[in-house]
């Protein structure tokens, strides 16, 4: 009897090392595998409850449990869930009385990172509104595209984006859109035909009393809460539906990476993106913690920001950590309190940099896209893995890595005309089932693109996939590790560039008769620098005052070609499609090339790169070296 006691004690006791021999990571699967548990149970309750559980329930019950924490942080400003909440109910009653808003409406938010944002997305909430989250760096062509796509029916912008507006007043008053400009009272007096002037004057004159829930009773787990942008291979933003359901799932994040109610969080990232409003802001209301918000991102006031606030939690993307650790080191990089960092597109390199100079910081990689149905994490935190298989996680997701063909670009078949999976270890495109528990919710008015992102007949007749359009690739223990994009769209400082977009642009200069657009490498930078090859129209030569004044007033600053290569004509093949495999692979190297080659400054020249292997440039901070070791190298270095 003593003999089979005495050997169950020794078989418990030694079953942990058993685990951690065959398993190196048992205990954060363990622990990844209770929050799922806990997570999942709380998710089913809230789909379960009737009227369902929104994420502004949830700020409401935040709102009641530390009506007098501190929510938003902003510049000297702050604001408590309470403040939040009253200034929310104000605006929510201005845009009825003043804008006519109403429930079903579709309002578009044109403005950068402030306070106002959050006020206005929660009164929009209350009013059973959806919310479209507009980039203000978009102008013209792309504004009015993004604006119309989902049925837009008011627009409010920032006072300091008026201009922007007033360029594409005429189609929006063709298009009978109510326009209001956040301002003061003054402003009122400057008055634009078309435009209307919402003062803080009005708003704080309204009540701040709790809105009637029935405003907001047609509204359902499944009906679309806000519209986020996507690039394409269209070239133009897609409208990507982010459903309640969706909304309260994404915004868990936070949960699943550790963060508590008593967390601060730094969000810098701009509130139209997804990694900024719901990795960020909305998974903060569902922790019930406290967010710093700041404008922009700014590497020199980075860390007095987290030092001044007590910050413990920040986000990123990849080209933010390589900023910060190529800002001038100080004594004092390791004072600070951030303990986690949550985020996406970290270098190997950069990751292991970060944890040697600014400390004991547990970094979470995260992936997945705006509109995609599924996503990892790398709760271990093995440097350079976007995430770690789970069997919690496959049992739910029903995802696989297939093999794809770069050249012909599309996925590789069988003799049955089925896909292939890829073995452990090798790349393949992700590709996820689409299911109840799933969901691909598409693309708002843009049946094409949705469709786009369909795959089907993948394993048998019938069945439905998503495509990622993202090369990965998974290892014998089950982390993830991001390596490439397939298509046109490439990323550069964290931001999507659509080729054809762009390539639409530059056709319109006079002297530009063809162009191809790509991205290629940098070396010690995330993602690919845009560059141009083209053609110029018979008898004329390049006109670089005149494209780079083209490519700033009609493209945000990420997605216009830094490199111009001038070529007699563009390779294309047999189908007529643009080739530029070659062209990534020479780069803006000029030892690789008989053609012209100009890089385009921001300062308002293009300066023609010399073709001698001990030439260069340097320009804004952007240095082109040419030397007998290595003939081009770009590096940029943030200032």
């Amino acid at each position: 009897m003593y003999v089979l006691l005495y050997t169950i004690l020794a078989g418990l006791a030694i079953l942990p090392l058993f685990l951690y021999l065959r398993n190196p990571y048992f205990t954060q699967d363990l622990r990844y595998t209770v929050t799922c548990v806990l997570l999942w149970l709380r998710i089913n309750r809230i789909k379960r409850s009737k009227p369902f559980y929104s994420m502004l329930d949830c700020f409401l019950d935040k709102v009641k449990k530390h009506p007098n924490k501190q929510f938003i942080v902003f510049e000297k400003s702050s604001y408590t869930y309470r403040d939040v909440d009253k200034q929310s109910n104000k605006l929510a009653r201005a845009l009825s009385q003043h804008a006519s808003v109403k429930e079903g409406d579709t309002v578009a938010l044109f403005m950068g990172n402030q306070p106002m944002y959050v006020f206005i997305w929660l009164a929009l909430a209350k009013l059973g509104c959806r919310a479209a989250l507009l980039n203000y760096n978009i102008r013209s062509k792309s504004l009015l595209h993004c604006f119309t796509c989902c049925g837009t029916n008011v627009l409010l912008a920032a006072s300091e984006l008026r201009g922007a507006v007033e360029e594409v007043l005429p189609t929006l008053r063709e298009q009978s859109v109510s326009v209001f400009v956040l301002g003061e009272e003054e402003e009122e007096k400057c008055v634009t035909e078309g435009v209307n002037t919402l003062s803080s004057s009005r708003i704080q004159q309204a009540s701040d009393q709790p809105l009637d829930p029935q405003l907001r009773s047609k509204v359902t787990l499944k009906s679309p809460a806000l519209y986020i942008y996507t690039s394409g291979t269209t070239g133009l933003p897609k409208a990507a539906v982010i459903t309640h359901e969706k909304l309260y799932m994404a915004s868990s994040m936070q949960a699943i990476s550790g963060v508590a109610s008593d967390d601060v969080i730094y969000i810098y990232l701009p509130l139209y993106h997804s990694a900024g409003f719901i990795m960020g802001l909305t998974g903060a209301i569902e922790r019930g913690s406290t967010v710093v918000l700041r404008r922009k991102f700014s590497a020199s006031n980075f860390w007095d920001d987290c030092r001044k606030h007590k910050v413990t939690v920040i986000q990123y993307i990849g080209e933010i950590m390589r900023y910060l650790c190529n800002s001038p080191k100080k004594d004092n990089d390791r004072h600070h309190k951030v303990r986690l960092a949550l985020g996406n597109g970290l270098r190997a390199d950069t990751w292991s940099e970060f944890l040697q100079r600014f400390g004991d910081i547990r970094v979470c990689e995260c992936y997945g896209a705006t509109e995609g149905n599924v996503g990892f994490i790398n709760y271990v935190g093995k440097v350079g893995a976007i995430g770690k298989e789970h069997f919690l996680h496959k049992a739910n997701f029903s995802y696989v890595l297939i093999q794809y063909d770069t050249e012909r670009e599309e996925p590789v078949k069988d003799s049955r005309g089925f896909c292939i999976k890829v073995p452990k270890g090798e790349t393949g495109l992700l590709v996820a089932k689409i299911t109840a528990q799933a969901p691909f919710s598409g693309y708002a008015n843009n049946q094409q693109q949705t469709d786009r992102k369909k795959l089907r007949d993948v394993f048998v007749k019938g069945d439905l996939y998503f495509n990622s359009g993202d090369l990965l690739r998974i290892d014998h223990e089950g982390f993830v590790y991001f390596m490439d994009r397939i298509g046109d769209t490439f990323r550069w400082k964290g931001e999507n560039v659509a080729t054809t977009e762009v390539t639409e642009h530059l056709i319109m200069v006079e002297c530009i008769e063809e162009a191809n657009v790509y991205g290629v490498k940098v070396p010690g930078h995330e993602g690919r620098v845009g560059m141009a090859a083209i053609k110029l129209k018979d008898d004329m030569e390049f006109d670089s005052k005149t494209t780079l004044e083209h490519v700033k007033t009609s493209l945000p600053s990420y997605a216009r070609p830094r490199f111009i290569r001038i070529q007699n004509s563009l390779a294309v093949t047999g189908t007529f499609k643009q080739i530029k495999v070659k062209l990534v692979e020479e780069g803006f190297n000029p030892s690789m090339m008989q053609d012209r080659l100009y890089y385009l400054e921001d300062k308002g020249s293009a300066v023609e790169v010399d073709h001698h292997p001990f030439g260069g440039v340097e320009r804004e901070g952007v240095s082109v070296l040419y030397t007998p070791q290595r003939s081009s190298q770009l590096r940029a270095e943030k200032r």
